[in-house]
């Protein structure tokens, strides 16, 4: 399936991809409200204000975080990492109601946002470090993380990297293998130019927040390196992943439906006694849900349900008995 730009300024010819959709979504998410899932009718949380804004330094970059909260509340706070072309600002549908019950840290990935552009390119396992480096500057022993596509993956290596920092892990839209993700999806992706994205908000709003504003076209040709580069993170390693994980993608995702449950079964779901008991008395290692009718760009419209979620998650609250 073929993704293509619908603003007036792209190129129509040219092939687009979920990743470029998904940071237009997030231009469009900040300024119209998203939409609950499941519960039209909620009320969108309002637009959570940052206590806290800085840099930490980190291998070379000065990577840019938001802090929501207090984050000497005692509570656990949750690190939220974003997509590709995203920045932290743009995960703001989900931080607001999340930082409503604990402290949020936003950061904005080397290349992206206020961060901008860094020596030595785009990794997962350099923007793990990055992501540590943060949580160490800010004094977090322990912290939660959200991460949502390009963010997600991040956020299961900063998982595998960083074990004694990192407890629980919310997958959003996020692969642990490349061929996770549709090969024609790969191959579009690898189309991807600068001139693509000329007029349009994601270009215009990085030059607007960047520290390196021409440098835009060097986020391009990287995210399109991050993706070209095969990769498959070993599966005992990722068994091993300390913390419980909750596994959330679109029924029509940029990763595979199969792909998804492999993650979610990898990550302790799927438990034989469990399935045989026919109920659940605790917290379960592994939480997954798969959002009807929603996309890779969707399912960022989702984010007061998918909040709803999350919060029991993080809280360990095991899920409530049968009414009968």
């Amino acid at each position: 399936m073929a993704y293509r730009p619908t603003f007036p300024s792209f190129d129509r010819r040219a092939p687009g991809s979920p990743i470029v959709m998904a940071a237009l979504a997030a231009a469009i998410l900040l300024a119209a409200a998203p939409r609950p899932l499941h519960a039209r009718t909620q009320a969108p949380a309002t637009a959570a204000a940052a206590a806290k804004t800085g840099y930490a330094d980190v291998d070379g970059a000065r990577i840019h975080y938001q802090v929501y909260g207090d984050l000497a509340s005692g509570r656990t706070p949750l690190l939220v990492l974003h997509g590709a072309f995203m920045s932290g600002d743009a995960m703001g549908p989900l931080i607001a109601p999340l930082a409503a019950t604990r402290p949020v840290i936003a950061i904005d990935a080397r290349g992206h946002g206020r961060t901008g552009d860094a020596p030595g390119g785009l990794s997962y396992d350099r923007m793990a470090n990055d992501a540590d480096g943060v949580l160490a500057a800010l004094k977090v022993e322990k912290a939660d993380v959200l991460g949502y596509s390009m963010g997600a993956a991040t956020a299961l290596r900063l998982a595998m990297l960083h074990p004694g920092r990192i407890g629980k892990q919310v997958i959003i839209s996020g692969a642990y293998r490349l061929d996770g993700m549709p090969p024609e999806l790969i191959k579009n992706i690898a189309s991807l130019t600068p001139e693509i994205f000329a007029g349009s908000p994601i270009e215009s709003g990085y030059k607007k927040t960047s520290p390196t504003p021409d440098a835009f076209p060097t986020l391009v040709n990287e995210i399109k390196a991050l993706d070209a580069a095969d990769f498959a993170w070993p599966e005992d390693e990722i068994r091993a992943i300390k913390g419980k994980t909750m596994v959330i993608a679109g029924d029509n995702d940029g990763t595979t439906l199969e792909h998804t449950i492999a993650l979610f079964k990898l990550r302790g779901g799927y438990d034989l006694p469990t399935i045989l008991q026919g109920f659940m008395t605790e917290a379960p290692k592994a939480r997954l849900a798969i959002l009807p009718a929603t996309s890779h760009i969707g399912i960022m419209a989702e984010a007061p349900g998918i909040a709803a979620m999350v919060t029991p998650f993080l809280d360990d609250k095991a899920p409530p008995p049968p009414p009968f």
